[in-house]
């Protein structure tokens, strides 16, 4: 903004904290009276100052993301809905946590450098000490839906925005984040402004009630309204209490409903609320509630309420890493502890986990593990490689079908992969490789949380906890319209990054506990050199390629015995080639081995790799290699 606006309003500003502009100007509006008061007086802020904005450096983000990565994970869903719904274009939607530090954002990419030179970035410090009068500062204040409109910022390097912002509170009442929309553009119509106004407001409550639903799995959750239909919904009481029937938290509307305190209820017992026996309410508790029952307040009111039980087998705290015989996984790295540690919490949380890095890094491994480290250790685990399965089969791999239900179906029909996961976990591989009309449908059942078989016309209930992986930029893939946006916010609740094998510290401990695995209680011993040769290797297919090495390198041993002619064999250092393309000199040594191994069996060797068959093929021909004396080998 050019100086002497900013000037001409920093001059408004102190003209109306001393009362000289009429009562129809911005200034009449209290919540933004006391706000300008606040800055000069308390905070001492110019007006005309144009300073740079405040931004958090990259460690001390990840340290405000950290309390709050189970509300980043379900907002960021509804983050992208309303910046949707809004028409995307010009608006920048935020969430930052009670400080005003901006934790995610979501906003067009081409509209990056716009967003940044209005400070909205990650990482941005919005708290109103700092930055003056604006949507997330003032609202932190004033504990309450607020919008600042343009000119009603204190600083005048803002006076460009418009912003609308809605507190979230947590179950005991503190605030927990907020969430803020801001249109970097010229004023919108009073109908756009109402409508920002009213679905930022929407969206903070649902986030809110999600993060209720959520916060306490170990507590009976009493969910009402005075109308059946609206249990449920956005308006319905929330009340949480413990195995002795104490008030543990409320959400405000239940408050409303029942016109009672939070500090009235807290800690009172359900029975002086309720004419009905507690006895009688608690028989119609069931892990997933769906039928409404009448329930009536000791002052002659009738509700309707549905009552979710405990979750019983779920520790009261979740172990931060468990031992690593448990998982029988290597986490020595620092990133892949954290990494682990942090999907498991989230997980337990019912939120998606998305792991992403180069393919062979050990992501079905590692989605295992968090299975054995989980509270659903005793459920199913059931894995499926979408590149793995031809197009044709993988919704039935997927759904199941009723028999007779297409050509070549079973006569009994089958039981699909997100059935049998019922209960448990569903580890989806390659997610990136789903057709794009099967990712519509599992979208849906995600969020119906049902599940239709093909040729069936009943649905059945769905209880998964979903773990999926890709070694594709899925974001790119949204871009390219490859892949649906909307699922992507659904399945990338919270990403891990797995290193590549190259770049982990633990890459001799990983070594001694493959080798134990492939060795199967045999003796082996490793010649001097050996050792050191496998870990400086670069190993373009990662774990995976160390795995099928060290696999070959036992059957090979002669008494036990692994020697360094054994590993120059299958890792032949060509020294010329080696040095100008030591990647792929390795790579295409590993998948001589691994076809050798299969016999030409193109099919079984991409399974392996976890990889297309299409890929497999541009690789083999990208190194030359073909099968002596026929074709390119079996489908």
């Amino acid at each position: 903004m050019k100086p002497a606006l900013i000037n001409a309003h920093a001059q408004q500003v102190l003209q109306a904290v001393q009362g000289s502009i009429a009562s129809h100007s911005a200034a009449a509006d209290l919540a933004i009276t006391r706000s300008w008061r606040r800055c000069l007086d308390q905070y001492q802020l110019d007006p005309a100052s144009r300073r740079a904005p405040n931004v958090v450096e990259q460690p001390r983000l990840q340290d405000h993301r950290a309390p709050l990565e189970h509300i980043i994970a379900e907002a960021h869903w509804q983050m992208s809905s309303l910046h949707q719904q809004l028409g995307r274009d010009g608006h920048v939607v935020l969430l930052t946590d009670a400080r005003g530090v901006a934790i995610d954002s979501v906003f067009n990419e081409s509209e990056r450098t716009e967003v940044q030179r209005s400070g909205l970035w990650l990482g941005s410090v919005w708290s109103e000490d700092y930055e003056g009068t604006n949507g997330v500062g003032t609202c932190l204040v004033e504990r309450q839906h607020v919008t600042i409109r343009r000119d009603e910022h204190f600083r005048g390097k803002h006076v460009g925005l418009t912003c609308s912002a809605s507190p979230i509170f947590d179950a005991s009442g503190e605030l927990l984040a907020v969430l803020n929309l801001s249109s970097v553009r010229e004023e919108h119509s009073l109908q756009k402004h109402f409508q920002a106004m009213a679905l930022t407001n929407l969206s903070a409550k649902l986030i809110e009630s999600c993060f209720f639903l959520g916060h306490d799995p170990q507590r009976y959750l009493l969910r009402f309204h005075p109308e059946a239909g609206f249990v449920g919904l956005l308006g319905e009481g929330l009340l949480s209490f413990d195995e002795s029937a104490r008030i543990c938290s409320v959400n405000q509307a239940a408050m409303d409903l029942l016109g009672l305190s939070r500090d009235h209820l807290l800690g009172q017992s359900l029975t002086t609320l309720l004419e009905t026996p507690i006895e009688q309410v608690l028989s119609q508790a069931s892990a997933q509630p769906s039928v409404c029952w009448p329930v009536r307040l000791v002052d002659g009111r009738l509700f309707y309420g549905q009552l979710r039980e405990p979750l019983r087998q779920a520790p009261s705290v979740i172990p931060a890493i468990p031992k690593i015989d448990d998982v029988r996984v290597c986490l020595e790295d620092p990133r892949l502890q954290r990494g682990f540690a942090r999907a498991l919490r989230v997980l337990e949380r019912d939120v998606p986990v998305f792991l992403k890095g180069e393919t062979g890094t050990g992501k079905e491994a590692f989605a295992a593990a968090l299975h054995r480290a989980s509270t659903r250790a005793n459920q199913p685990f059931v894995a499926i490689n979408c590149a793995a399965i031809p197009e044709s089969l993988i919704e039935s791999e997927l759904f199941g079908y009723r028999g007779g239900s297409f050509t070549g179906a079973r006569k009994d029909g089958m039981i699909g992969k997100l059935e049998q996961a019922h209960g448990g976990i569903l580890f989806l591989d390659e997610i990136a490789d789903m057709p794009l009309a099967l990712q519509t449908r599992l979208l849906r059942v995600l969020e119906e949380r049902q599940v239709v078989p093909l040729g069936g016309a009943t649905a059945k209930p769905l209880d998964v906890r979903l773990i999926s992986a890709s070694h594709q930029d899925l974001q790119a893939c949204v871009a390219d319209k490859r892949f649906r946006e909307d699922l992507f916010y659904r399945v990338a609740g919270f990403a891990v990054e797995l290193p590549a094998l190259r770049d982990r510290s633990d890459k001799g401990s990983l070594l001694d506990l493959l080798l134990r695995e492939e060795a199967a209680g045999a003796r082996v011993r490793l010649d001097a050199g050996v050792r050191e040769r496998l870990l400086t290797q670069p190993w373009p297919g990662n774990v995976r390629q160390l795995r099928t090495c060290l696999r070959t390198l036992v059957a090979l041993a002669v008494e036990g015995r692994i020697t360094l002619d054994d590993v120059a064999e299958l890792l032949p250092t060509e020294a010329v080639a080696a040095a100008e393309n030591p990647l792929g000199v390795s790579e295409r040594q590993t998948l001589l081995t691994l076809i050798e191994a299969e016999h030409w069996h193109i099919a079984r060797v991409a399974a392996r790799l976890g990889i297309s068959r299409n890929t497999l093929y541009r690789k083999l021909r990208h190194h030359g290699i073909s099968r002596p004396g026929s074709g390119m080998g079996q489908h």
